[in-house]
């Protein structure tokens, strides 16, 4: 899967948790792993909305499959 999220944001992430210095290959390898966490998320969260009936994901769908990690 072709990376989507930019890595000068997911840099400023892991800065903003205390880092100095954030190597391009941990940005990126981070930007992977909150890629695949956000499939997870948004898939569980399409499941609920559509068991309730709904074709809009809602942010409470988005924090109750967040919940399920």
């Amino acid at each position: 899967m072709a990376r989507e999220l930019p890595i000068a944001p997911v840099d400023r992430v892991i800065r903003k948790a205390g880092a100095d210095r954030v190597s391009g290959e941990a940005a990126r390898e981070l930007a992977e792993i909150l890629e695949d966490v956000g499939t997870e998320v948004s898939t569980q969260a399409l499941r609920l909305a559509r068991h309730a009936g709904r074709k809009t994901i809602t942010a409470e769908d988005i924090r109750l499959s967040s919940r399920q990690l």
